[in-house]
């Protein structure tokens, strides 16, 4: 029988990154500023590391704060082996559980696969990749001959729909000749 949480689109949340202690606690890296994500009966779809790519759905037990990361505890998991079993593991919760973001926000997930259109030099191709660069995010944008790393900025943005997965965009002069590489 096919888990009802691993039939939907998700998003990933954290990865399980080590085993702590004796009694099953792991290391998750969160990759969500969501905090009820980690909340006691959060259920999680676990797949990758030893658990390939059927995964499973984890229960939060309990979990705390804990060097940067967070210390949790699943159900059912009672000891350090079963812990070193989820190492490697991606977390991700069903799309639909993801609040809206606020107005003028998106999630750095829903902006994958969007076409990008700038409005001189036409289609530059879509989103494979999101950066951050410590001044804010870059697309990664690809046609299949370049990549463009686009500064995803308000002062570049005419329009972002990502129902229909586009973005137009108002780019410098020079831009894209300065930046693109070959594929």
């Amino acid at each position: 029988m096919q888990d009802s949480l691993a039939a939907q689109e998700t998003v990933l949340v954290g990865i399980v990154r080590r085993a702590h202690g004796v009694h099953g606690a792991v290391v998750v890296e969160p990759l969500t500023d969501n905090a009820e994500r980690w909340q006691p009966g959060s259920r999680l779809l676990a797949s990758g590391g030893a658990l390939g790519a059927a995964g499973r759905t984890l229960t939060v037990q309990r979990a705390q704060p804990h060097s940067g990361a967070a210390l949790v505890w699943f159900e059912g998991v009672e000891d350090r082996e079963a812990a070193r079993a989820l190492r490697g593991c991606k977390l991700a919760v069903p799309v639909s559980e993801v609040p809206p973001p606020e107005e003028g926000t998106w999630y750095e997930f829903q902006l994958f696969g969007c076409r990008c259109r700038d409005a001189a030099a036409g289609d530059l191709g879509e989103v494979v990749e999101v950066l951050e660069d410590g001044g804010g995010l870059l697309l990664v944008v690809d046609d299949g001959e370049r990549r463009l790393p686009v500064p995803f900025v308000a002062a570049f943005l005419r329009r972002v729909d990502v129902e229909a997965k586009e973005i137009d965009l108002e780019l410098p002069p020079g831009l894209i000749e300065a930046c693109a590489s070959r594929s």
